[in-house]
């Protein structure tokens, strides 16, 4: 005899947005970097053998990168543009990864964020493809919530 239960089927990647504090949520076409990393620290006792010991050392997170198709809006640039002039203004935001609903799924919190690199779109007469702004945050916490 068979028993049914409730699937837990894994969400899917395009159905997400992104909200920075000061800014709002946004669409972005494509996020990515949302990995956490500890360095190793390698080390041997003097009356031990051969074996190396492994300790976790300082905990990094890489630059989360964002994309979206170009807008009138300047938001991005001018939040780009603090850091540029010497002003660099730290904001906190998350990834919000959305359920076939559009209800919050899962939560990615980062904090004390700020773009390190902004590139405009290229530009190419030839085709038809949609103009892309990136946007590269690098923050020191990364959390799901």
């Amino acid at each position: 005899m068979s028993e049914t239960g409730s699937r837990n089927d894994p969400y899917s990647a395009f159905n997400f947005r992104v909200e920075i504090d000061g800014g709002g949520a946004a669409g972005f076409a494509e996020c990515s970097g949302l990995v956490t990393e500890t360095d190793i620290v390698e080390y041997r006792n003097g009356d031990e053998d051969i074996r190396v010991r492994k300790l976790p050392g300082l905990k990094k997170f890489t630059n989360i990168v964002l994309k979206r198709g170009y807008t009138d809006s300047k938001d991005l640039w001018q939040w780009r543009k603090t850091v540029m002039d010497g002003r660099t203004e730290r904001r906190s935001g998350a990834v919000v990864l959305l359920n076939e609903a559009r209800e919050e799924a899962l939560r990615w919190n980062f904090r004390e964020g700020w773009p390190s690199k902004w590139e405009g779109p290229a530009l190419n007469a030839k085709n038809n493809e949609t103009a892309i702004e990136t946007l590269e945050i690098a923050c020191e916490d990364i959390q799901l919530a």
